[in-house]
Order: C-alpha cells, then structure tokens, then sequence
C-alpha cells in the first residue's frame, strides 16, 4: 500500500458532525436550549448533525429522551438531512435484537433522519457472516442507513470487523456508508481501497480523531471532535476543496486539539467538549452526564489557549 498515491486534493469533503449532549447541572438535566442552538449551527456551518450518538452519551440516556433529541432536532431543520444512532441496551451474550434495532430505525426515519447502527453484544458478538446477515436483514427496515465500527476504547460493545465482513456490509444495497474508529490509519487506508474497487461510491467516514486529515485520502467523516468547532472544521474542508494551503495550518491546530481531548480514557472527551463550549459561551455549564468519565479542572487553561490560538477565544 502506497498512502501517498491516494492523496486526493482538491475533493469536497462531506461531513459529519456529533452534537454534544450539554447539561445543565451535575444532575443530569438536559440543557434543550443549548442543545438546538448547537445543532442549528453546526448546520448552519454547512456540515450534517449526528445527533443520539456517543458524543450524545447515546447509551447513557433512556429512550424518552433519545426521542426528545429527535423531535428537537426535526423541528430545528425541517426537511434538512441530520444522522441519527439507532441503539439497542443488551448485555454480553445476548442475541441480535433486530426487532429492536427496527423500532430505533423507524423513530428516527419518522423525524426525517438517516439511521446509524450504533453496535451492541448482540450484534458484534456474532462471527462476521451473522454480521452481514444482520445488516442484510436491516435492510428491509430502511431505504438507506449507515454502519459503525468502534473501537472499545470509546465502548465496550464496541468492534472493528475483519476486511472480509466489512465488504460483505459494504455490500448490502442500503448501507450507503460506514463510520470507521478503529484510531488507526492502516485499516481505513485498506476499506478505502476495497471501497474504491467494489463500491465506488459508498462512503468511508472517518471516526479518526487522531488522524482527520483522513479526508485527504478519500474519506468522509463523522466525528465528535468537530462538535468542538463545527465553524473551524467546515472552514477547513473549504480550504482543502480550494486548494488553499491554509488548510495545513488549520488541520494542525484542530488534530492538537484531538489529541488533547481524546487522550486516555477516550470517553472522557465529551467532559472536555463541554467544557471548550462553555469557553465559547456555547453552553452555560460543562457538567458532562451523570455517569459520564471526567476531566481535571486543569484542563480549562490548556484549552483556552488552545482557542486563542485557533482564533476563536479572546487572549
């Protein structure tokens, strides 16, 4: 594999990008108001909303409000097009809940959103031709989904599949695209060629927090480190359609940014988002869930001058 010979400059970029679910206090309580300004803006920015996602605490929250997070997000955009994780609860040894996964996919299809099969032990616990059967039997539940790889540093139901299982998911007519989080380059590097080869036009989104010039290479992405900046990363997907070398610099300042946010434990990252917010007076508190893994006070200070150095926070 030669990575350099896949450089692809000057293509438009689509992306995708989570929406935090901010709180307004220690106790759990949603912040709405602050949660439908950040998906009208990241709209707005011009990328699509990921909402009901790992960055939405989406197996954290109960199924009242992943639907309040859908009824809140159709009414923000209307007919505009937002992604949105379909979740099923299960436990280690449990089987593939494919009723369950059915009534998430017509939820969120019913509030004009793209399902995201957001894994689970039932489903990545099974060999991988299961899997693909699995998707396969999706299907007939949704003209059109994505698929998700995870690594298990971000959950523990999480799993990246085999090549051979990849394609076979690849393959299936409704599955448009897949989210790849592995954190490593080498296996988007080989699903992009198998994409290329036998797919064309199916979308590879990188998940890579640590690696997001990915898109320089042919994926796509769907990340929770653009709910930080959704206004700098669309600014740096213009600079890299353009041709401008500006997107260097800026793809720089956003991946120390990543490195920082997502540094061990992973899942930590969403304390650390809301606390970036809140420097850009985005969100009033930066509690993350309940249950939710936390950051040092600490970090507020690096983070700040990691804003004044991306332009967006005063010095």
């Amino acid at each position: 594999m030669q990575p350099l010979t896949m450089l692809r400059p000057r293509r438009k970029v689509t992306g995708i990008s989570a929406i935090l679910l901010p709180f307004t206090s220690s106790n759990g309580d949603v912040d709405w108001p602050a949660f439908e300004a950040h998906v009208e803006r990241t709209a707005n920015a011009g990328l699509i909303p990921a909402v009901n996602m790992d960055t939405g605490y989406i197996n954290l929250i109960d199924v009242a409000t992943q639907d309040e997070v859908l009824r809140r997000t159709q009414a923000i955009l209307g007919n505009g097009p937002f992604v949105a994780g379909a979740y099923v609860a299960d436990q280690p040894g449990a089987t593939f809940n494919e009723a369950g996964y059915a009534t998430r996919f017509e939820a969120i299809q019913q509030h004009g959103g793209t399902p995201i099969v957001f894994q689970s032990y039932g489903l990545t616990q099974q060999p991988g031709p299961e899997i693909v059967a699995s998707y396969t039997a999706l299907g007939r539940h949704a003209d059109r989904f994505l698929g998700f790889e995870l690594t298990t540093d971000l959950a523990p139901f999480g799993a990246v599949y085999d090549l051979e299982t990849f394609k076979g998911m690849m393959l299936v007519p409704q599955c448009v695209g897949m989210k790849h989080s592995s954190f490593h380059r080498q296996p988007e590097w080989e699903r992009l060629q198998l994409r290329d080869k036998h797919r064309p036009e199916f979308k590879v989104y990188t998940g890579n927090d640590f690696a997001i010039d990915m898109i320089m290479y042919g994926s796509d992405y769907l990340l929770g480190l653009s709910t930080f900046a959704p206004d700098l990363f669309a600014l740096r997907d213009t600079f890299w359609e353009a041709g401008d070398p500006r997107f260097f610099e800026l793809n720089d300042q956003l991946q120390y940014l990543g490195y920082f946010a997502f540094r061990t434990p992973g899942a930590a990252y969403k304390h650390t988002a809301a606390m970036f917010l809140k420097l850009r007076d985005w969100v009033t508190c930066d509690e993350p869930h309940p249950q939710g893994i936390r950051r040092p006070d600490s970090d507020v200070a690096i983070l700040k001058e990691l804003g004044q150095r991306m332009g967006v926070l005063e010095g």
